[in-house]
């Protein structure tokens, strides 16, 4: 098995594309085979400078090693499209030659006033056609389609038959002697011997002018996977670079993990035999196949995007995790007598990204100016009433425990033992207590972890300004 990972440097990697390479990649894992990298650059118009590393370096920070490409090498290269450009106009002539494809002459001004193009030039003299050609006349190469229909069969989507009337006969060679990107895909796909062909289904309404291609020219047809639809969320068609989604960098530095994006995105239209949602990319490489892939579009939910990478936060390792987290942990507290590593411990297992960090540590370094009504929680069976006097009496004998005690389990165990003495549920006391030290409706730590982060004096300080508000 060969596949390939064909796009274009025309910007960032989109979640799309990169769900592309990844089937491509897990195919040929999978299989034994070999994934090949190939730059499709024919459309110089839309280029832009730097994107062919932009897609090596999201390639390797998610994992994706190619056999063979532009940077790597390899047998049946170059595997830049630029780089082609001999190949193409050889079998572009050689197809003319075949009868499956005539040159054209005609200019802008006469094709403008076309819905499409009307083969003017398909009956023209061969004696006039090499006249023209000799003069230097500019011209473009098209593919002739021939009359009735064409059958194709996708491992996805099953046999699909187009009437050729349906059909233009698109240009594949254009007047600057570059290929289009229908007829160089072809042409490079027959020449590096791909045998699996997995890109978008919007490729689909152009497989049957590939394969007339494949049968003019006497070449073999490949196998053609074509993946489902990713839909915005909310609606709006289907997620798009042109609309500016999901480009995997952008996830990237709002602290999204590559693993666990590169996890969310195989989800995006496949689904695994068991049920399991959390893979790593070793794992993929064993369970993926075609079988599993649907016909039906896929919704981007960063909401599930954001509990997948939840979910390798939880399970990274804490220096690993601190590693990644320290930048965010020290932007977001500027205190020096905070327990950094503490703060990062008590976050780790509640966030979804690293960026969340932000808001969940935005109290410690000032308490937020925050109303009394905070202290009413129906589910903790607490009230204002219920706060003031649990504040009231907690501060003292939070005062008289020493430095050796100061810290998260003791601390958690005097909160306890206090609700038992006053026959209050533990919740009528961390509630109110966590409320004062924080003055948020949540926080990525209880009450004993605050109390332990902030300090005897701080905690003491917040707790009475807790009860300056509850006073009125």
């Amino acid at each position: 098995m060969r596949t390939r990972f064909a796009p274009s440097p025309t910007g960032y990697i989109h979640l799309g594309t990169l769900r592309t390479a990844l089937f491509g990649y897990l195919m040929a894992r999978k299989m034994g085979g070999t994934f090949v990298l190939r730059i499709e650059d024919t459309d110089q118009e839309r280029f832009v400078a730097d994107s062919t590393q932009s897609i090596y370096n999201a390639l390797r920070i998610a994992g994706i090693k190619h056999d063979e490409g532009p940077d790597v090498g390899g047998e049946y290269g170059p595997y830049i499209q630029s780089e082609r450009k001999s190949d193409y106009l050889k079998y572009a002539k050689e197809l003319v030659a075949k009868g499956g494809g005539y040159y054209c002459f005609c200019d802008k001004t006469r094709l403008e006033g076309l819905e499409s193009y009307d083969r003017h030039c398909y009956e023209l003299p061969a004696d006039e056609i090499e006249k023209r050609l000799e003069s230097g006349m500019a011209y473009v190469i098209r593919q002739l389609i021939p009359e009735g229909k064409t059958t194709f069969v996708d491992q996805v989507f099953g046999e699909i038959t187009v009437e050729n009337a349906e059909l233009e006969d698109q240009v594949l060679i254009k007047s600057d002697g570059m290929p289009t990107y229908n007829f160089a895909n072809v042409v490079d796909d027959h020449l590096m011997e791909m045998t699996h062909v997995i890109r978008g289904s919007e490729f689909l309404t152009s497989t049957p002018k590939y394969n007339l291609l494949y049968n003019a020219l006497g070449w073999e047809i490949p196998t053609y996977i074509h993946l489902p639809l990713i839909l915005r969320e909310g609606g709006g068609g289907k997620l798009s670079k042109r609309h500016g989604d999901a480009f995997f960098e952008d996830f990237l530095a709002k602290g999204f993990l590559p693993e666990a994006i590169v996890n969310y995105v195989v989800l995006l239209g496949w689904s695994p035999t068991d049920n399991r949602e959390i893979y790593s990319l070793a794992e993929l490489e064993q369970v993926f196949s075609a079988e599993g892939i649907s016909k039906s579009p896929s919704t981007f939910d960063i909401a599930k995007l954001r509990w997948v990478n939840g979910e390798y936060l939880k399970a990274m390792d804490f220096d690993k995790f601190y590693a990644l987290a320290q930048s965010h942990v020290a932007d977001a507290v500027k205190k020096q007598d905070v327990d950094r590593q503490a703060l990062a411990r008590m976050v780790q297992s509640r966030i979804s990204a690293l960026d969340d960090i932000a808001e969940a540590l935005d109290f410690i370094d000032n308490l937020p100016e925050y109303d009394t009504t905070l202290y009413v929680h129906k589910k903790s069976k607490c009230d204002e009433a219920i706060a003031r006097d649990v504040l009231t009496k907690i501060a003292p004998r939070l005062a008289e425990i020493d430095d050796n005690g100061w810290n998260g389990s003791d601390l958690y165990k005097f909160l306890t033992e206090f609700a038992a003495e006053a026959e209050l549920k533990n919740s009528q006391v961390l509630w109110p207590v966590r409320t004062a030290l924080s003055g948020k409706p949540a926080t990525p730590g209880g009450s004993s972890d605050l109390l332990a982060i902030l300090g005897k004096a701080e905690s003491l300080a917040r707790i009475q300004r807790g009860l300056e508000l509850l006073a009125g």
